[in-house]
């Protein structure tokens, strides 16, 4: 009998720029994770990812895990030789989802560097129309993360789809019902948004969600703003943040969403280096509870 509560994964993500996503999945499959979202940072280094896909799939075996979302980390408008292979990264990765057994690629948009968000969108719209054409022949909805990469509205290297205003204009630009978000509260928090309104007014465009939490330091903001030397806000493993997960999960399950949180790690100063994989099956364990359903104790 089919598990309700699974209706919602919950997984993490795996590096797989450097040929060995197999191997780590391998590695970590018996923890308890129920989704891996392989992902790529600027270029895939020219691997066969029909053939990585076979071996990460082969690498779950018969456990109880799917791969719904593969990531393409970069900057595809632009055109240095990074960047191309960015963009190229985009379409082998939609062409070759099915091998994974995924069917949405997530990523960050690309924007022109050091220029104000709107003089972004004519090269969009050119990449992102024929891109979302291409993987609408194939199945493949297409996922923008949610993150400013350190850019805001005026400048920035990375990405435009760090804020609901931008949301609106990115959508306008391509009205393709397989363009959507790759979403998260950690990246919302980071700039005082709350993040419960924003699912209910955006969940039917939410293809994935990442699992990444934040603490905001509200002393520190009292004392010395948003601006000064002192750290106001730290980006944590879920459990360890500011986020109350089960009212993000019941958001979402009202709006009807369905699909895998996968745990965005590498980010907390704590739960880091020797402690990393201590804070993701903490993550792990944190938001299965918060869902419903069965959990973890002990990492392998």
């Amino acid at each position: 009998m089919t598990d309700p509560a699974k209706s919602i994964r919950i997984g993490t993500m795996v590096r797989a720029s450097d040929g060995g996503a197999a191997t780590r999945i391998a590695q970590i499959a018996g923890m308890g994770f129920e989704s891996f979202e392989p992902f790529f940072w600027q270029t895939t280094n020219g691997q066969d990812l029909a053939e990585l896909g076979k071996r990460c799939r082969e690498a779950i075996g018969e456990r109880d895990i799917t791969i719904s979302t593969l990531g393409m980390f970069g900057n595809p408008l632009e055109e240095t030789d990074i960047d191309l292979q960015t963009l190229q990264g985009w379409k082998d990765c939609i062409d070759n989802a099915h091998h994974f057994g995924a069917t949405c690629v997530a990523g960050f948009t690309g924007r022109l560097r050091g220029k104000p968000l709107p003089e972004s969108l004519p090269r969009y719209r050119q990449v992102w129309s024929e891109l979302a054409r291409r993987a609408a022949d194939k199945g493949v909805r297409i996922a923008f993360e949610n993150c400013a990469m350190d850019g805001n509205w005026a400048t920035g290297d990375w990405n435009i789809a760090h804020n609901p205003d931008a949301w609106e204009l990115m959508f306008n630009e391509t009205p393709h019902d397989n363009i959507g978000l790759e979403w998260e509260p950690c990246h919302q928090m980071v700039y005082l948004i709350d993040p419960l309104p924003q699912i209910r007014k955006w969940a039917g465009k939410i293809f994935h969600v990442h699992g990444k939490d934040a603490t905001i330091r509200w002393d520190v903001i009292r004392e010395h703003g948003i601006f000064g030397k002192e750290k106001f806000v730290f980006m944590r493993t879920p459990g360890f943040g500011d986020t109350n997960w089960t009212d993000v999960i019941s958001e979402l399950r009202l709006a009807g969403w369905s699909g895998s949180i996968d745990i965005e790690g590498w980010h907390d100063p704590v739960y880091r280096d020797a402690l990393e994989m201590t804070g993701q099956v903490h993550a792990l364990n944190h938001l299965k509870q918060a869902r419903g359903g069965d959990f973890v104790i002990d990492p392998v």
